[in-house]
C-alpha cells in the first residue's frame, strides 16, 4: 500500500460558470503551482481523474435531472425548465458541457474514496471534489452534482463500509446530510456558521438524522465572528466522539476555506492557524479510528489569492505527514501570481492584525460550547456529560 495520491487533471478547470463567478477553477492552479514551488509534488503520485458514469450518477441523481443537465450544457434546455431544475439561476448559471466537466468531478471523488478502500493508497486528495450543496434532483450553490454523497453511495455499495463525512465549509453541507438523513452507514458531521444569517440556512443542531440514521447527523452552528480558538476546540472534539460512536472504516473530510476572516460571503473569523490544525487533527482521527484512510476534498472557498492556495496547501501537509508549512511563502509563486493580485500573501501565517478585536467574543465562545454539549448530550454516558461540563468553552 503507498501512502498518498492525490487527483487532478487541468480538464477539472471546464467546471466554470464564468471568469467572476465566485467558485472560480483558479483556486486549483494557484493551490497547485503554491505546492509545486515548494518542492512537495516532487515525490507524490498525481492521478488523472475520470467522468462518473450515469449509473453512478443514478445512485443519487434523478435521472431526469442528469438529462437536465446534459440539455442545458448544449443549450437545449429552456429557461423555465432550467430554473425548474436549479441550474440558470444566479448561483449557478448555465456553462458550456455542464454535464461533462461535472461528471469529471464526480468521477475524481469516487476514484479518491476507492483508491483508498481498495487498499492501493492509505490517504488521497480530491481538490476538485467537495460539492456539497447538490440535490437528488436539482443544483444549489454552485453545485451541479453533489460528488461526495455519489462516491459514498457507489463505495458502501462496492465494500459495504461505514463512512463518516466531516464538513468544515462554512456553510452547511446540506446536499450530503440529506442524501444519508435516513441511512446507518453513512454519519454526517458539518461544522459551520449558522444558518440564521447564511444559505443555505439549515444545519441546526436539532436535526440529527432519522429512522435508521437517527443519531448520525451531528451539526454545529457557530455564531457569527467564531474565532479559531472555539471553532478547533469544538472541532477536535465532536470529531473524535463521532468516531468513538460511528467506528467508521474510511473518514471524508470537505475542507472548505470560507469560513477564514477574508472570505467576502461569510462572516466567520478564522485565520490560517484552523486551515493548519484542521487538517492535522483529521489525519490524527484517521490514524486513531481508520488504520489512517481518510480522503480528503476541497469545497468553498472564496478569497481566491489570499487563502484557498495556502489552506488547502496545508490540507496536502496533513496529508503527507508533514508538519504544517510555515515561514515565508515561495517567492517564485509570490512573484508569479503578484501580477494578477495585489492580495497575494508573503507569509503561510496571517498577520496577528488580521481583523479587529472581536468585542463580543467570550459570549460568542460561551454559545458555541454550549451548542456542542446540546449536540453530544443524547449520544454520550454520564462520566462524558461531567467531563465535557468541566472542560472551558474555549482553549486558553
Amino acid at each position: 500500500m503507498k501512502d498518498f495520491a492525490y487527483l487532478y487533471s487541468p480538464a477539472e478547470a471546464a467546471y466554470c460558470f464564468s471568469d467572476t463567478h465566485p467558485f472560480n477553477p483558479i483556486r486549483l492552479e494557484l493551490t497547485l503551482s503554491l505546492l509545486e514551488s515548494t518542492g512537495a509534488l516532487e515525490t507524490v503520485d498525481c492521478l488523472a481523474p475520470r467522468p462518473a458514469t450515469d449509473e453512478e450518477l443514478l445512485l443519487i441523481h434523478d435521472p431526469d435531472y442528469i438529462q437536465a443537465v446534459k440539455l442545458a450544457g448544449h443549450g437545449e434546455l429552456s429557461p423555465l425548465k432550467a430554473q425548474m431544475y436549479g441550474l440558470g439561476t444566479e448561483d449557478t448559471p448555465l456553462f458550456d458541457k455542464m454535464h461533462e466537466s461535472a461528471a469529471l468531478l464526480v468521477g475524481g471523488t469516487i476514484e479518491a474514496c476507492d483508491l483508498v478502500l481498495s487498499g492501493q493508497y492509505r490517504r488521497t486528495f480530491h481538490i476538485g471534489g467537495g460539492l456539497h450543496h447538490g440535490f437528488r434532483g436539482r443544483a444549489s450553490g454552485f453545485c451541479i452534482y453533489n460528488d461526495t454523497a455519489v462516491a459514498m453511495a457507489a463505495m458502501i455499495q462496492k465494500y459495504d463500509c461505514r463512512i463518516l463525512y466531516v464538513d468544515t465549509d462554512a456553510h452547511h453541507g446540506d446536499g450530503v446530510q440529506w442524501a444519508f438523513y435516513n441511512r446507518s452507514d453513512v454519519m454526517t458531521v458539518s461544522l459551520h456558521e449558522t444558518g440564521r444569517y447564511l444559505f443555505p440556512g439549515t444545519g441546526m443542531v436539532t436535526e440529527r438524522g432519522a429512522e435508521e440514521g437517527y443519531g448520525w447527523s451531528w451539526n454545529v452552528p457557530f455564531d457569527a465572528f467564531t474565532e479559531d480558538a472555539s471553532f478547533l476546540h469544538a472541532y477536535r472534539t465532536v470529531l473524535f466522539e463521532a468516531c468513538e460512536l460511528f467506528k467508521p472504516d474510511l473518514i471524508i473530510t470537505q475542507n472548505g476555506a470560507d469560513a477564514h476572516a477574508l472570505d467576502p460571503l461569510t462572516h466567520l473569523s478564522l485565520t490560517m492557524e484552523s486551515y493548519e490544525q484542521i487538517p492535522q487533527i483529521a489525519v490524527e482521527a484517521a490514524n486513531r479510528y481508520t488504520d489512517g484512510r481518510i480522503v480528503a476534498l476541497g469545497g468553498g472557498g472564496y478569497d481566491w489569492y489570499r487563502v484557498v492556495p495556502r489552506a488547502w496547501s496545508q490540507v496536502f501537509a496533513a496529508l503527507t505527514n508533514r508538519s504544517p508549512f510555515s515561514g515565508h511563502l515561495p517567492e517564485q509563486w509570490v512573484t508569479r501570481w503578484q501580477s494578477h493580485s495585489p492580495d497575494v500573501p508573503t507569509t503561510w501565517a496571517d498577520p496577528p492584525s488580521l481583523y479587529p478585536v472581536i468585542p463580543r467574543r467570550p459570549e460568542i465562545e460561551e454559545k458555541n460550547w454550549e451548542t456542542v454539549k446540546r449536540l453530544l448530550w443524547p449520544f454520550v454516558d454520564d462520566t462524558k456529560k461531567e467531563q465535557l461540563s468541566l472542560l472551558s468553552p474555549y482553549s486558553e
